[in-house]
Formats: structure tokens, sequence, C-alpha cells
């Protein structure tokens, strides 16, 4: 937590009082952990304090879901509970608590770290990464001078910590839309050890009950989305994850080696493409990864609204 270089704290939300040396601060989680070098090799000089936007964390309407950047992950975790929530009738929202639980984050994480930090800091693993692009969620971005710019999840993020926002650009919020919402979903993760970060997470859905499009995250380097006009054999997604995921995207870390994530992109891909494929609810389908079915988290939940 070496932050000593901090000179001010400044509470705002206008991207024209950026300056050289300035961080966006939300939860913090990510940016008091990596300190004061950050983001390049000049130290931090000035915190842009978010905590007091006063953003709506999640807004539910016909057209779909927003999420402020600065919605926590216990306050996403909450949202198929939520009252908001209650009259819609959306199976896509069956993926956010495996996402949320894909953290497998400590109480303070859990309650601090924020749907903006975890797309900003943009690592391979990022679930909230991995929910949003699943879904066709769309980022909206502030720039000086009211300037506002619209960019696919799937596009915002471009390589490992790497993503499309300019120097003093800010992120306010992700939509995600009431078509991919309504979509039956399929979900799977895998890590190399219990409770670890994940080294392969893909998200499937059917649009318009007929259309697979499947997104894969964790395992490579940036999210990477295939959308086919019907549902697929096993010969032809696997043909398409051959055409879309060259080997140098597929990421290397200790959390798993490109050739193991690889493998496991087609096993749990095929996975998919079997559960989606078989009428909904039907038994004896194989499932590897972990976190599914949704468990309950009602200690979190306690804890977030004491």
């Amino acid at each position: 937590m070496d932050m000593n270089t901090i000179e001010a704290v400044v509470p705002t939300t206008d991207p024209s009082e950026w300056r050289d040396g300035d961080a966006w601060l939300a939860g913090g989680t990510v940016l008091f952990s990596y300190g004061s070098f950050a983001f390049g090799p000049q130290p931090l000089k000035r915190l842009l304090d978010l905590g007091n936007a006063g953003w709506t964390p999640v807004t539910v309407s016909d057209a779909g879901i927003e999420l402020a950047a600065t919605c926590t992950v216990a306050e996403l975790y909450n949202l198929p509970g939520s009252p908001a929530a209650a009259g819609s009738s959306w199976p896509a929202l069956d993926l956010v608590r495996p996402c949320c639980d894909s953290f497998v984050a400590s109480f303070k994480v859990w309650n601090m770290s924020t749907v903006g930090g975890n797309l900003c800091t943009s690592l391979p693993a990022g679930p909230v990464i991995s929910l949003c692009a699943g879904l066709d969620g769309t980022a909206t971005i502030l720039g000086p001078g009211g300037a506002s710019r619209s960019v696919p999840v799937t596009e915002f993020v471009t390589g490992e910590a790497a993503n499309c926002l300019a120097p003093g650009e800010l992120l306010r919020s992700v939509h995600l839309p009431a078509s991919a919402l309504a979509s039956r979903v399929a979900f799977r993760r895998l890590s190399l050890s219990n409770l670890g970060r994940s080294g392969v997470l893909l998200i499937g859905r059917l649009d318009g009950g007929t259309r697979l499009v499947l997104t894969v995250t964790a395992a490579t380097k940036r999210p990477v989305q295939l959308r086919f006009d019907g549902l697929p054999d096993a010969d032809g997604l696997a043909a398409a994850i051959d055409g879309a995921i060259p080997a140098d995207l597929y990421h290397n870390d200790i959390h798993g080696l490109p050739a193991w994530r690889r493998d496991m992109t087609y096993r749990l891909a095929e996975e998919i493409r079997a559960e989606l494929a078989a009428p909904e609810g039907a038994p004896g389908l194989r499932v590897s990864g972990d976190f599914w079915p949704p468990t309950d988290r009602g200690l979190y939940a306690q804890q977030e609204g004491a």
C-alpha cells in the first residue's frame, strides 16, 4: 500500500480535471495494492475520488440493466434477488452470482471492489468483464468537455491489463440489453486450484432461442466472442474456435499454461454447446466447471445489508 507520493485526493467525476499523475479512485482494492507506480514509471500524484459520485449502482428498466461503474461486487451479487429485478423474467440473471463468486473475494474486496474497477484493471480473469462481455454489454465512457462515447465490452478490453481508455477518460456505466438478458444461458469456469483465480471462463447463450453466442474469457488475454446463425455441431464449434483464437492469444501465467487453457476452452465450449442443445433442465449433462449452479452467499448479503 505504498501511496506515499499522493499530494491530493480530489472528489470529482469531471474528466476535465484530469492531469498527468492522476488516477481515478473507486473501490481502490487494486490501486492501493499496486501502489504509486501502478500505471507506469512515474509515481501517482493525485487521486480523483469517485466515492461521492452518487451514481445509482443498478438501474433496471424494460431496456435492460445499467450498472454504474461504482457498483460494488456485493451490490451486483444482490441484483437477482432484489425488488428491482423481481418482476423480470430474464434467464441470464443466473449468470450474475457465479460471475461474482469467481472473484473468490475477501470481505474487503466483496464490499469495496467495483464493476468499473474490474473492467478498467482489464485482467484476463476479471469476472465482471466475463459477465458484461457475455451479455453484449456496452460501456459508456466520459471524456473532457462533456464528451461521451460508447464501446462494446468485447472491444473495451484490448489485452492483458490493457483497454481502450485514453488518459483522463472515465468509465461511467455498462448497459446490459434486455435482448441478451432474455436468452437462455450456460456458464463454465475452471481454476487450477480450489478457490483459485479463473483459468478459463466461458459463457454461452441462445439469442432468440436458436443462435449460439459463445464468449471466451480468462483463458485469453482479451474477451473473444463467437456468433453462430444456429447451434453448431461439435466439429463446427471446434473449427470456429480454431479460427477465432490464435495460439498467442491464450494467456500464460501461474494460473494456467496456454496449452491447458486452450484444451479446457474446447472442453468447456463443447459442454456449453451440449447443454444448450438439450431441452432446458435435461439431466445427466457433463459439467466440468465449478460455481454452477449458483450458491447462496447469504452471509455476504446479511453483512452488506447490516
